[in-house]
């Protein structure tokens, strides 16, 4: 059954305007996006000034973001003050796929019972507009769908530790996702969003778990074979 009267706040924090958070904030969120989206790529140094120029920030907001990012894992420091994006190992791949696969099976779970027509509907609508995506080969707006899709979801799951543990995994396997992309096309990115979708509308939440444990093994799948 779905639960009609959970709120409909699970992409919100997607939506937020940048005129309403601190300067320092603002541009976290900016560099976090970069990572997640794969703008920066694997191996790639990073550099307060380099970003700052990109940006169009100050340096401190900048210094203090990457301190951020080095601390969530997005980033590692490389010796000499340098800074970059991690490179994906098979062990970490593993480690990767592990976590999401145990985290966000029970998040999807949890989801299950919370789901308004709301939220269902708006999953529905960003996995179209990821399709459509992968029908056009645009790599950015197919990254961007598909985190929105599963962030619905974990926010929905009411579950707010558990969500933002999955959600600093993303970070550390965004880049590599975008080099799957560029390297094979959005047509070799198969997922279970459809199968997610139906258990979600019946109310089964094993299935709903199965089903992102299943969609979550096949996206690793594509990085581990990139490696």
């Amino acid at each position: 059954m779905i639960n009609v009267k959970t709120a409909d706040l699970a992409s919100q924090k997607l939506l937020e305007s940048p005129a309403k958070v601190p300067a320092h904030q603002h541009v976290y969120e900016r560099v976090r996006k970069l990572i997640l989206f794969g703008d920066l790529a694997p191996g790639q140094a990073v550099t307060i000034q380099g970003l700052a120029e990109t940006l169009d920030a100050g340096m401190t907001p900048v210094r203090e973001a990457l301190r951020r990012l080095i601390a969530e894992g997005a980033l590692v420091h490389q010796g000499n003050r340098r800074v970059s994006v991690p490179v994906l190992d098979l062990e970490g791949v593993n480690e990767l796929e592990f976590m999401r696969k145990t985290l966000e099976a029970e998040l999807a779970q949890r989801a299950t019972s919370r789901m308004s027509e709301t939220v269902l509907s708006e999953l529905a609508q960003v996995d179209d507009a990821l399709n459509h995506a992968i029908d056009r080969g645009d790599i950015g707006e197919y990254l961007t769908q598909n985190y929105r899709f599963h962030t619905i979801v974990n926010t929905c799951a009411e579950a707010p530790i558990l969500a933002a543990t999955v959600d600093r995994l993303w970070l550390m396997f965004g880049p590599s996702l975008r080099v799957v992309c560029g390297r094979f096309g959005t047509s070799n990115l198969p997922d279970k969003h459809a199968d997610l979708l139906a258990a979600f509308r019946e109310g089964d939440a094993a299935k709903a778990a199965q089903a992102m444990a299943e969609d979550v093994s096949q996206g690793m799948v594509q990085i581990r074979a990139s490696l």
